[in-house]
């Protein structure tokens, strides 16, 4: 089975043309990038909250499909005129 594979090494690519970035000029560069992880933080970040509905409530809002808790937040917002 392994003939079938097509290969990863080139005749014209030899093992030593990747730098070495152990060196101290790479690792200063390295140094100067900041890196930035994870999602950014968001201007009004949503409050996790706990609230109790009626079964069958909740059942008909999670059959509307995903989403279902930005809508009831919009439904909210409109109740309150936000």
């Amino acid at each position: 089975m392994t003939g079938n594979k097509p290969s990863t090494t080139h005749d014209s690519m030899e093992s030593d043309d990747a730098p070495d970035l152990s060196t101290d000029e790479w690792q200063a560069k390295f140094a100067q990038v900041s890196v930035k992880r994870g999602r950014p933080p968001m201007d009004a970040p949503k409050v996790p909250v706990t609230i109790r509905l009626d079964a069958d409530l909740v059942a008909r809002l999670r059959a509307s499909g995903q989403g279902w808790q930005s809508r009831v937040n919009e439904t909210l917002r409109k109740a309150e005129g936000l």
